[in-house]
């Protein structure tokens, strides 16, 4: 079983790249981030046409998450149950037995601004629903821009990110706080390249620089642990002319 998470900084501009990624890539299940659709709007016909069912959340110009599946996605939520939010930032559903959570986490804009307050916020809901949704569901992945880039071999240049936004002693502590419930980066449980980002300014030839970050994740749960077989980032997307600024990354399970 193979699961992926994708920022694809709107789906109205990348929706044929996304399409082709699927037919080269026929995974069992992705959640996408930042679709930036309403739910009128969304390109339902032809996800169904490339053989995915699927399940999304969307508002106007910003935010939106969506999950795509070859099985039928069942008990679906949208949003972290129990915390008012008007961003449409989190779909989980069951597929295959296993709980799927995709989640566009807030960016923060920058450690003193309200947007940060918002992202602490944010952050302390979803670290109690997961622990809920982990005590209901052993078999859980957690994915998707989590906007956070949990250590410094995780940046491409620690010293002038240090403190800086995504990079912040509070937003790493945060993630911490999801692994200390149970849950495991699975890009680490492998050998990984150096320098191994998910995303890429779009200024100063960054990609070209592979000045980057690595702030979109995968967190599986203990239980599924022992089924996690390989853990990669797809840096080919980001070469499309037009691209998302993200790429993707993709888990594969042993069933």
């Amino acid at each position: 079983m193979q699961l992926a998470t994708w920022n694809v900084n709107s789906l109205a501009v990348r929706l044929p790249q996304l399409l082709d990624w699927l037919a080269a890539n026929p995974v069992d299940a992705i959640v996408l981030q930042e679709t930036k659709l309403t739910d009128d709007k969304f390109p339902t016909q032809a996800i169904l046409d490339a053989g995915y069912q699927v399940q999304w959340f969307g508002q106007k110009t910003y935010n939106g998450v969506a999950l795509l599946s070859r099985e039928p996605a069942t008990d679906v939520v949208k949003n972290i149950v129990g915390f008012a939010d008007e961003q449409a930032r989190v779909i989980a559903a069951t597929v295959a037995g296993v709980r799927v959570i995709g989640a566009y986490f807030p960016n923060g804009q920058a450690p003193d601004s309200d947007k940060f307050v918002y992202k602490m916020g944010w952050l302390d809901a979803l670290r109690a629903w997961i622990k809920a949704e982990l005590a209901a569901h052993p078999q859980l992945v957690l994915m998707g821009d989590f906007n956070i880039a949990p250590e410094d071999r995780d940046v491409y240049d620690p010293v002038a990110w240090a403190g800086q936004i995504h990079c912040t002693p509070e937003e790493r502590a945060h993630f911490q706080g999801l692994l200390e419930l149970g849950l495991v980066d699975a890009f680490r449980l492998f050998e990984q390249p150096a320098k191994s980002w998910s995303w890429w300014d779009y200024r100063n030839l960054a990609f070209r620089k592979n000045q980057g970050l690595r702030i979109d994740h995968i967190l599986v749960s203990r239980t599924l642990q022992p089924q996690v077989s390989a853990c990669v980032i797809d840096k080919l997307p980001r070469k499309n002319e037009r691209p998302s600024d993200h790429t993707p990354v993709v888990v594969t399970l042993t069933r």
